[in-house]
């Protein structure tokens, strides 16, 4: 950091983005997925009464006590990377961050009040100052974006779910809140990403930051190129079976994959969204009370129906088939799931010319 008058401001020459509200980073995903988590029944009641009764002190008194907190005197590269971050998001209070002794390599934001961030050492001892002032930036994002809450609460949630997990009814009702938050919490990421690289401005950093998190701290074994077709291999290949293979792969999972997140961030990259913000147009915060739900919810809805036609996803293809009309489907589906060659009825041949794919 570097001192103008009696401001600190960033060492390196990043721009800033005054006011911007969360909207211009979060991704479509994140806010239908929030949106249909707040329409699950029994969220509201059980979000007000979590508020009241989660042990936020605890958790505070917790860190403070077992954790080192981040400061001019601790970890002063990491509190300028901080401070950095909430100037770049115009993130008016700067959050309590501490780091936390484990072995895996993890952030988060928590909080109900006020956010709480926190990074554990091996995450610190993996990654240089670039690829970790994305890291800061994904978590001031969180936090800016009001994630913390959520995160806080699906935290407990897990944590209850393992205490009863003798009462069938009970555990089921607590892990159908734990499914739809862990749903949520994905797309989540993937808005935090894109304020990482908002604050970073370095699109490289944070590729080697996401392999790091697969692979390691051996990049001169890795290849971004290589990094990045994985994904688009993940994606495209296998057959229904391995659609539903990767649904049941992810469901426990609070966090997307490493290869799908670089690639979803690589995409962002390039697209003129993310270029319109560096320019400097981008909503602001004194403009949320005036935005439409319904038409949040719409641009969800079009993102998705978008991610379904382009994806090549054996499913998502399948379910474009269906959408467009197409002929047995019947058959479709078991030529999926076995394998076959696409031999035809006869009402499948006389659909031939009709039928496109819109995959």
């Amino acid at each position: 950091m570097k001192e103008t008058g009696f401001e600190k401001v960033p060492a390196r020459d990043r721009r800033r983005f005054p006011g911007i509200s969360s909207r211009a980073y979060e991704h479509p995903a994140d806010r239908s997925a929030l949106v249909a988590l707040r329409k699950l029944s029994g969220f509201d009641t059980v979000f007000k009464a979590l508020s009241g009764l989660l042990p936020e002190r605890s958790l505070r008194l917790l860190f403070l006590s077992d954790s080192v907190r981040v400061g001019e005197t601790q970890f002063p590269h990491l509190y300028e990377m901080l401070r950095d971050a909430c100037y770049i998001l115009d993130l008016e209070k700067v959050p309590q961050m501490y780091v936390q002794q484990d072995p895996r390599p993890n952030a988060m934001c928590i909080g109900l009040d006020e956010p709480i961030i926190v990074v554990t050492t091996s995450l610190v001892e993996l990654l240089d100052e670039e690829e970790m002032r994305a890291v800061v930036g994904h978590e001031v994002g969180h936090a800016l974006s009001g994630h913390a809450v959520y995160r806080t609460i699906l935290l407990f949630l897990t944590g209850l779910a393992l205490k009863v997990a003798w009462i069938p009814l009970g555990n089921v009702a607590i892990m159908t809140l734990v499914t739809a938050l862990r749903e949520w919490f994905r797309k989540s990421e993937l808005s935090a990403d894109r304020a990482g690289l908002l604050v970073g401005q370095d699109v490289n950093a944070s590729m080697r930051g996401l392999m790091k998190l697969a692979g390691g701290n051996h990049l001169h074994e890795m290849n971004v190129d290589a990094f990045l077709a994985q994904a688009e291999e993940y994606e495209s290949s296998g057959d229904l079976r391995d659609s539903v293979l990767k649904i049941l792969n992810v469901l426990p999972r609070t966090h997307p994959f490493a290869t799908v997140r670089a690639a979803e961030l690589k995409k962002w990259s390039r697209h003129r969204d993310y270029q319109r913000i560096m320019d400097g147009h981008y909503p602001r915060r004194e403009e949320d009370k005036d935005t439409s739900v319904s038409d949040s919810f719409r641009e969800s809805a079009s993102h998705y129906a978008d991610a379904v036609r382009s994806s090549k996803d054996p499913l998502f293809k399948l379910v474009g088939d269906i959408a467009g009309g197409a002929a047995d489907v019947g058959g479709k589906l078991r030529d999926k799931f076995t394998g076959a060659a696409g031999g035809g009825s006869a009402a499948g041949g006389g659909a031939k010319g009709g039928a496109t794919e819109k995959g």
